[in-house]
């Protein structure tokens, strides 16, 4: 096992991370923006190094500073955590380069399921269901590119090669529409990613984001850990989460798994990752995978019994997974909310200093946030201030414990998006189950009449 790890990211993951350490016995380094200087995890971490001013370009994007952090440490490994670098293949591979262990897949593994081309190639190699379209990307021949969208069959969807996020995607529904749609879509993503690659899948009306969880070893070990349901989200950003997903059948998403499990034996993966898929009229339809631990990781945590992060930094230290897909039983319903600093309902970013922060309690609920009071909320990141995730042993006692949860929840001095879950915790289709992607765009659009 490592004896030192360099964290290299900040708030609720960080602090997420540096509990994972704490409870392995091994020494955390934090890194940190000026932004970021008076966070609680900085001051509990055994060390802790400034890497530069408030932008993400200038520190948590900044490689050189944060490989000199761990070269000054003397850090054995780097988590890069999720978003940042933590997909990022020349990262990976300059970090190893350096002598460090990426805690991470290879820089292989995240260029072959970073670009959405190169992804879909592979997994239907390895078996596993993809969305119709192009068999690459699309060329620059605008006759093949008709003939592709023809045979697909309206409507579309044009996709960048490099994109993720919800990012660099157009939806098309006529021809007379398809060309420009492409050359946009190529020039955004070529601004954008770097890559003007694009390509064209089918276009589902009303598909559920349902993902699979993955943990492999260096020893050709993998297993699936369930599913979760993402499907509650705003242009293409995830608002909650729950696992198992409401209403799929389980011999389906058991064969699913399977696959999954099948195609990173087959690109030899390490470490922690997620298999994203739209489901529809009972079909799964690949549509990207994630190198990394994901923000919604508590939610399989909370149903498996499975310390995720934990697991990561064990599988990075070369041991073994200490568990076979056999051990991996699925207990009790989990949801996850995303708290976030923006105003409910316009979701705009509300920053500011909190000056009351009480977190709920009970059984089955688990709170991850780096805030507390007089915490100064920056402008220069992601809104996302913490998680509230519960447990119940039915999914009806879990919508129960967290509307409780949301119930004792107070943040004040700046506005979140707290008023928003309380209402869909009690809308009644959502607490039905199975909603789709656009459920929840559709029900704003509702309110605001």
């Amino acid at each position: 096992m490592f004896k030192k790890i360099l964290i290299a990211n900040r708030g609720e993951i960080a602090l997420r991370i540096q509990r994972a350490c704490r409870e392995l016995g091994v020494k955390a380094v934090m890194v940190y923006s000026e932004a970021d200087r008076e966070a609680k995890y900085i001051k509990l971490a055994d060390e802790s190094v400034c890497i530069g001013p408030a932008p993400s370009a200038l520190s948590y994007l900044n490689m050189p500073a944060i490989i000199s952090a761990a070269e000054v440490t003397d850090a054995e490994a780097i988590h890069p955590g999720y978003g940042f670098l933590s997909e990022n293949a020349d990262f990976a591979e300059r970090v190893e380069k350096s002598g460090f262990k990426f805690i991470g897949p290879t820089p292989e593994s995240i260029r072959i399921m970073g670009d959405k081309v190169s992804a879909k190639q592979t997994m239907i190699k390895a078996g596993v269901p993809c969305v119709p379209g192009s068999e690459g990307a699309l060329p620059d021949d605008p006759v093949v590119i008709k003939r592709t969208a023809k045979q697909v069959g309206y409507p579309v969807i044009i996709k960048a090669a490099g994109g993720g996020g919800g990012r660099g995607m157009r939806v098309v529904h006529t021809e007379a529409a398809l060309l420009h749609a492409v050359q946009t879509t190529k020039a955004e993503a070529g601004a954008a990613f770097g890559n003007p690659e694009v390509y064209m899948e089918k276009f589902l009306q009303n598909p559920r984001h349902i993902e699979i969880q993955i943990l492999a070893d260096q020893h050709k070990n993998a297993v699936w850990l369930g599913e979760r349901d993402c499907s509650m989200q705003r242009r293409h950003q995830k608002v909650i989460e729950e696992g198992p997903a409401p209403g799929i059948p389980r011999k389906l998403i058991e064969r699913v798994g399977d696959r999954c499990v099948a195609a990173v034996k087959k690109i030899g993966y390490r470490g922690a990752g997620t298999f994203e898929f739209l489901y529809e009229n009972g079909e799964f339809y690949f549509i990207e995978m994630n190198t990394r631990v994901q923000v919604e990781h508590p939610v399989t945590e909370w149903i498996t019994g499975i310390d995720i992060v934990k697991t990561q930094i064990m599988v990075a230290a070369n041991e073994k997974l200490p568990f076979a897909q056999r051990d991996i039983q699925i207990k009790g319903h989990a949801i996850e909310c995303r708290i976030n600093a923006e105003d409910p309902y316009k979701f705009i970013p509300s920053p500011g200093r909190i000056t009351t922060w009480h977190t709920p309690g009970g059984p089955g609920v688990r709170v991850d946030s780096h805030i507390y009071a007089n915490y100064f909320v920056p402008p220069n990141y992601d809104s996302m201030i913490g998680k509230i995730i519960v447990h119940g042993d039915t999914r009806e006692q879990a919508l129960a414990r967290m509307r409780t949860a949301l119930a004792e929840t107070v943040v004040e001095g700046i506005n979140t998006n707290i008023p928003l879950h309380r209402e869909l915790m009690v809308d009644a289709k959502f607490m039905d189950g199975g909603t789709n992607i656009h459920y929840l765009e559709e029900w704003l659009s509702k309110r605001d009449r």
